[in-house]
């Protein structure tokens, strides 16, 4: 009996330290980084700290990241910028200074982006993009920061160009907010336009903080362009929504560069949506992409919601990159560094390469919504449905 005791003492003891060794064994990745959580672009990046969340629930269900081949727990450590671009540097000085966390990921938007490209390179800490593409970027030659859109302004200006020449368009009414990404796309897309011999009968630039955009619209009504080009973020976005519908705008193509694809739009303009075409690169129908319904699915289980069809998608895809980079090169950055650089990543827009700074396989896209859903409208090889013009506006 006493034998029994002792066995039993033993055993509990062999527990209590195996238990306490695997705890220390597990510690943490910590997961840094900056996103608007309040102020005017809080709308828009509910949609990609939503996805990042959910990357976390899945990974930890599976037991953790894999790090080189140990399971740990994955951890976030998050501010809020307060849609502050001006607050972004710091925010990531801080996370890899102070908190001094593994792992980074990144904010919402490409202002965002450009603010802290000077902290990634200071420090050598390799970071996977999301939410952005910048030619300002890749001209700096970054070596630590990597973007997984196909909508790179160049590669986005010409190829909207062939496809409204593809499509018939003579005419074309441009308006461009006058942040970095917006400028840097109506910078490509003029040339482009003119090329493919479309007239641009209207060229308005606008502050950001615009609260009026009457008078534009109106001018576009007085010119009947075959196609209005909005190179709007989100804020700007729903000022044109709200006049295009009172003004009844009739342009058979009307494009809103930013904004539209987020949830909280859709439930703003419902119907008003259909036929509004916009930057993106995926969705949950092409069935070739492992894992593209599986997320649609996940997202709207744990948001109530439909996910956003751009930059939740990219966030998701960043944190995927990153899952994989990571089980390959560890935690080491110079092995990470290496590691984003070279390999191809399998993701729920399918595969991804990197060329420099730039996703170097996912073709330039544009979005339609049709019915209530998003569809792939060009090229006609990815397209999941064919363009369909706006006709109407919901009163």
């Amino acid at each position: 009996m006493k034998t029994m005791k002792n066995l039993a003492r033993l055993a509990l003891a062999t527990l209590t330290l195996s238990v306490t060794a695997t705890s220390f064994a597990v510690e943490p990745v910590r997961i840094g980084f900056g996103i608007s959580k309040t102020g005017e672009l809080a709308p828009t990046a509910a949609g990609p700290l939503a996805a990042y969340e959910l990357w976390r629930d899945q990974v930890n269900a599976r037991g953790g990241l894999d790090v080189a081949g140990t399971k740990r727990p994955v951890e976030f450590v998050v501010y809020d910028d307060q849609s502050d671009g001006g607050k972004e540097a710091a925010i990531y000085e801080k996370l890899i200074t102070d908190d001094k966390v593994d792992l980074l990921l990144s904010p919402w938007g490409s202002h965002n982006h450009f603010a802290i490209v000077g902290v990634l390179e200071k420090h050598g800490f390799p970071m996977v993009g999301s939410t952005a593409s910048s030619q300002q970027i890749r001209s700096l030659k970054a070596k630590n920061i990597w973007f997984p859109t196909s909508a790179i302004p160049d590669k986005h200006g010409v190829e909207m160009a062939r496809m409204l020449k593809e499509m018939g368009v003579k005419t074309a009414a441009v308006t461009t907010v006058q942040i970095g990404f917006p400028m840097e796309n109506r910078k490509e897309l003029l040339p482009a336009l003119k090329e493919a011999g479309i007239k641009v009968v209207l060229d308005q630039q606008y502050a950001p903080g615009v609260k009026d955009m009457t008078g534009i619209l109106a001018d576009i009504k007085r010119l009947q362009p075959d196609a209005v080009i909005s190179l709007s973020y989100p804020p700007d976005a729903i000022l044109y929504m709200r006049g295009a519908r009172e003004q009844d705008i009739k342009a058979p193509f009307q494009f809103l560069l930013v904004g539209p694809t987020a949830a909280f739009f859709s439930n703003m303009f419902g119907k008003n949506l259909d036929n509004i075409v916009t930057m993106g690169h995926w969705s949950p129908e092409k069935t070739d992409w492992p894992g593209a319904r599986e997320f649609f699915d996940a997202y709207k289980a744990k948001t109530g919601e439909t996910p956003d069809y751009l930059d939740a998608v990219l966030t998701y895809v960043s944190a995927q990159i990153l899952e994989q980079a990571v089980a390959k090169a560890g935690l080491e950055k110079d092995a990470l560094r290496k590691t984003i650089s070279s390999e191809t990543f399998s993701t729920i827009n399918g595969p991804i390469r990197f060329n420099g700074v730039q996703n170097d396989v996912t073709p330039t896209m544009f979005l339609q919504f049709q019915n209530g859903d998003v569809q792939i409208i060009h090229p006609p090889e990815m397209a999941t449905a064919k363009f369909q013009p706006k006709t109407q506006w919901e009163k």
